[in-house]
């Protein structure tokens, strides 16, 4: 099993979509979101961002559109309630600086969790953030992962559309 799931990042990407950390089962496999549960393929496709669905297997196409995969903690995990605060207070500069060294346009946190971790803040917002990190413009994106209840397929689609249209502006 690998160690940690390599990013897929580069220069000049409209938006950095940031997890939490990698699962288990994408660290295994190689591969962003490759869990069957996980709806971030599908989400990205019907808000706009793609033109068609991307497998997982093909998450190195996401650069093709301008758009790059991170997480702010690289440790793979079966949940990221695993982690603790320990673990986002150290990755924290180095995140912060491969923000500043590859400039997104925007920032996407998928969750709420990781953000607060490096904001400090509690009360978090979905949606865009009024703080930039690092130059870039920072949203907030509900987490696609199956174990979120709390939003449905369309409900997760109507809440990173916005960010979508915000990239074609």
């Amino acid at each position: 099993m690998s160690s940690e799931l390599s990013d897929l990042i580069g220069e000049g990407l409209t938006v950095l979509f940031c997890g939490i950390n990698p699962g288990m089962t994408a660290a295994t496999a190689g591969h962003h979101f490759v869990n069957r549960s996980n709806r971030f393929w599908r989400v990205l496709h019907r808000a706009g961002f793609t033109p068609m669905e991307i497998s997982p297997e093909q998450d190195r196409r996401i650069l093709d559109y301008g758009y790059g995969l991170t997480t702010v903690v690289q440790r793979p995990t079966a949940s990221a309630d695993q982690l603790s605060p320990h673990e986002f207070a150290t990755a924290a500069a180095q995140f912060r600086q491969k923000i500043a060294r590859h400039a997104p346009r925007f920032v996407a946190f998928l969750g709420k969790p990781a953000y607060a971790a490096l904001s400090g803040r509690r009360e978090i917002a979905w949606g865009r953030q009024t703080e930039p990190m690092e130059g870039s413009i920072v949203w907030v994106l509900p987490n696609p992962s199956g174990r979120n209840r709390a939003f449905s397929l369309d409900g997760l689609v109507d809440a990173y559309r916005p960010l979508h249209l915000a990239t074609v502006r």
